[in-house]
């Protein structure tokens, strides 16, 4: 069978033996919101998913339901580093420096 994004998210809650309302405050939202995510209610908005990602430290994929080694070591450091740091800027600040990493991908290659 396979899992939901709620049905990880409870799982990798219940793992750290955390209350919902501490994986709330910690990422910056409602414990109400985080229950609807777990009950598959309501879906996170990008931001959010960024920062679950981020605090469980697992990869975007395994929380929608993808891949399902859970682990971020096969992810370089450099790369978790860029998703923390983006997932704290506000939307305009994010697209700008998104905007950059590509220019200066681009002018690498």
């Amino acid at each position: 069978m396979t899992m939901t994004m709620g049905d990880r998210l409870r799982e990798l809650r219940l793992r750290k033996n955390l209350s919902q309302e501490e994986v709330a405050r910690q990422i910056g939202i409602t414990r109400s919101a985080y229950s609807h995510y777990e009950i598959n209610n309501r879906q996170p908005v990008y931001d959010t998913l960024i920062k679950l990602s981020s605090y469980f430290d697992v990869s975007l994929d395994y929380i929608i339901g993808g891949e399902t080694d859970k682990t971020l070591s096969g992810i370089n450091s450099d790369t978790v580093e860029i998703f923390r740091l983006l997932s704290n800027m506000d939307q305009d600040k994010r697209k700008q420096s998104i905007h950059k990493m590509i220019d200066v991908i681009r002018q690498s290659e």
